[in-house]
C-alpha cells in the first residue's frame, strides 16, 4: 500500500523535481561523510564496489 502510494507520488514528479530530489540524498550522504569520519576513510575502490552493486538492478530494468 505505501510503495504503491509513492509510486503514484512518483510518477507526478516532473525532471527538475526528480534532480533536486537525488542532489538532496547527494547532500545528506555529504553530510553524513563529513560527521561521521569511518564512511569517508574507506579506500576508492569500496565506493566503485558499492556503485557497481548498487547499479546492476536499475541498468538490468533499463536494459531489458
Amino acid at each position: 500500500m505505501c510503495m504503491k502510494w509513492m509510486d503514484n507520488k512518483v510518477k507526478k514528479m516532473d525532471g527538475k523535481d526528480l534532480a533536486l530530489t537525488k542532489i538532496t540524498v547527494f547532500a545528506f550522504a555529504l553530510m553524513l561523510a563529513n560527521l561521521w569520519y569511518p564512511i569517508a576513510s574507506l579506500d576508492w575502490y569500496w565506493y566503485a564496489i558499492i556503485f557497481v552493486l548498487a547499479g546492476i538492478r536499475p541498468t538490468a530494468k533499463i536494459f531489458k
